[in-house]
């Protein structure tokens, strides 16, 4: 242990309860990175648990006094290596600030501590009949502050937006321990440079994330689904672009490609036939949910699906959207038949919608070249898919395939007007691949922002931009 780790242990002890503060060998190896596979992550020097803002402000200014960088962590469920340990750092993590407290339906918001479970939150408000609509797949796991500081996104978000569209402030402690507050509780409000925004998504690289006040919508309309399933991907696209383009405004858009329509079919789901090139899932929540199912199922067959099947009640729906559901033990089924260690890399990247069949068919193109199972799936609405390879980590060649295919993918969404990640978040994993995406004077401005928020370069060093 390092001088400075000592003395920050010292000095911490000194200000926090014994228990806040945690450094045996299994919780430091548990706390060590987040769910991302081929990105580093090194080794604690102490995991810090507080339960309150000020505690949290005392980690910060011990940790700034000493020159000990600070790595921000909530249920570690991010896909990009941006809640990684580095070596000697202090490990921050607000899993126990979970308290939800002011939920207004008047003003229709709530107030709460950024390791509130997403779904306890949904949960919560609908108490209410309210709904908070952002929906990440692992909602049931990941918290309020982590999606605040990924960015993430959602199946619902076609329709209801992202995690920034309900942010409407923040309170935030900065690297030095300075506490800030952000936004307003007003619909409306454009006094000065909006700081929120500028947060949302910053990876922890900016401040740590304190308490959130989050806008709440009126509790969603039953919804009735349908599942679609076609003969190419152009097909697929084409049915996508009829939706949009007639004016309905579906709650999800879902596409599985062919390995994963295969997959889904295989673990046993009895609406998927395992021949289609492309499966589509599109639900509506409107008020009267059925004519536009039946708009949309009619468009879906224009554009030459060759089985559709729509749902009449809520639990036939439930049924199709179990298909989705279903998606991630299928490819575990999958995996643990090839034997070996079997690993998933899960990509992030979004193009124009109307781009999709092309991106989709460059996709299984790569997976052919680099000789890989590659399952893409994603929200088609929006364009933002995510090609999953599946490979075996104790062979040197493919793992080595994968990293080329990993790469290749991204390369690929940019060519066609795209972003290298829609909702997961640069971490480590796409620090690389930033600089390619934004222009030189872009890129500057953001290790200035950086620098200007973290001169010290303490705060989750290494993750999204260098200071």
């Amino acid at each position: 242990m390092s001088p400075h780790s000592s003395q920050l242990l010292s000095e911490l002890r000194e200000r926090l309860p014994a228990e806040t503060l945690l450094t045996d060998p299994e919780t430091l190896a548990a706390h060590a990175r987040d769910s991302a596979p081929f990105s580093a992550a090194g080794v604690p020097a102490v995991v810090a648990l507080p339960r309150t803002a000020a505690q949290v402000e005392d980690v910060m200014r011990t940790a700034y006094e000493c020159g000990v960088p600070v790595v921000p962590q909530g249920a570690r469920t991010g896909l990009a290596g941006a809640a990684n340990a580095v070596d000697g750092c202090v490990v921050l993590s607000t899993l126990r600030m979970d308290r939800i407290g002011t939920i207004d339906p008047v003003n229709r918001l709530v107030r709460c501590e950024p390791g509130v479970i997403t779904k306890d939150l949904h949960d919560a408000v609908a108490k209410y009949g309210l709904t908070y609509p952002p929906d990440p797949a692992s909602w049931e796991t990941c918290t309020i502050g982590g999606n605040i500081a990924t960015g993430a996104g959602g199946i619902c978000c076609v329709k209801y937006g992202v995690t920034a569209d309900y942010v409407l402030g923040l309170d935030v402690v900065l690297p030095d321990g300075r506490r800030m507050r952000t936004g307003r509780d007003t619909a409306k409000g454009v006094a000065g440079y909006d700081l929120t925004r500028l947060f949302v998504g910053s990876e922890g690289t900016l401040g740590v994330i304190v308490g959130a006040t989050l806008a709440l919508r009126p509790a969603r309309p039953t919804a009735l689904a349908l599942l679609a399933q076609f003969p190419s991907l152009t097909t697929a696209g084409h049915a996508v672009a009829a939706i949009s383009s007639s004016g309905y405004t579906p709650s999800a858009v879902e596409l599985l490609d062919r390995a994963t329509s295969q997959a889904v079919a295989a673990f046993g789901h009895a609406l998927l036939r395992p021949d289609s090139a492309a499966t589509l899932i599109v639900e509506s929540d409107a008020p009267d949910p059925a004519p536009d199912l039946a708009a949309m199922k009619a468009l879906c067959e224009d554009a030459g699906a060759d089985q559709v099947v729509a749902a009449g009640t809520e639990e036939e729906s439930q049924k199709i959207i179990e298909a989705r559901r279903l998606v991630s033990p299928a490819l575990g089924a999958y995996a643990a038949s090839l034997g070996g260690q079997p690993t998933a890399f899960i990509e992030d990247v979004a193009v124009p919608p109307s781009e999709l069949p092309k991106f989709v068919g460059t996709i299984e193109e790569i997976a052919r070249r680099h000789r890989l199972r590659i399952f893409t799936l994603g929200h088609a609405g929006d364009g933002n898919l995510h090609p999953t390879v599946v490979f075996d980590e104790s062979d040197p060649d493919e793992v080595r395939r994968a990293r080329i295919a990993y790469d290749d993918i991204m390369a690929a969404g940019l060519e066609l007007g795209g972003t290298t990640t829609g909702e997961h978040g640069i971490g480590t994993l796409k620090r690389e691949w930033l600089g390619r995406e934004l222009d030189a004077v872009s890129h500057g401005l953001q290790r200035e922002i950086k620098r200007l928020f973290d001169p010290r370069n303490l705060l989750n060093p290494g993750k999204v931009v260098e200071a």
